[in-house]
């Protein structure tokens, strides 16, 4: 069971988003508490999975990544039997960054990165259109980015 985030927890959450590297006394100093009482506070989250893991963010654009698609998946009736055989392929593609399960006409929304349109079009045909079950896929290209955060409302 998870213990109520009270206001030290969600400041020091906020700030660990922002920027995993602080060490604890420097989030102790911000939020106002020893660095002792901060650092057991994280160890808590980490324990109870508050805190999933620490991460480096890398621009997508400044190593190559500059295309971004979302793909909506239909499958088709042998498909949704066998949904554990397509969520496995689909968690096999580094390119697909996230896959969401939805309901309405539509099966998945995956969120794909690759480095052009080109490359998409290799992933699709060699890859995705490959994976069993699929009976549609719906290839929308994202022009810009208006917002993309990582951080959640604490």
């Amino acid at each position: 069971m998870h213990s109520e985030l009270d206001s030290y927890d969600r400041r020091i959450l906020a700030l660990l988003q922002e920027d995993a590297s602080l060490s604890s006394a420097q989030i102790a100093e911000q939020v106002g508490l020893s660095q002792s009482p901060c650092w057991r506070r994280i160890q808590r989250m980490k324990e109870e999975g508050i805190i999933r893991g620490q991460v480096t963010l890398l621009d997508r654009k400044k190593i190559g990544l500059n295309t971004q698609i979302f793909a909506e998946i239909k499958l088709n009736a042998h498909g949704r039997s066998n949904f554990t055989e397509f969520t496995e392929a689909i968690r096999g593609f580094p390119e697909v960054l996230e896959c969401y399960v939805l309901m309405g006409a539509v099966d998945f929304l995956l969120r794909i990165v690759a480095a052009d349109i080109e490359a998409y079009e290799r992933f699709f045909f060699e890859k995705l259109s490959l994976v069993p079950g699929i009976q549609e896929v719906n290839s929308i290209v994202a022009l810009s980015e208006i917002k993309s955060t990582t951080s959640l409302p604490v």
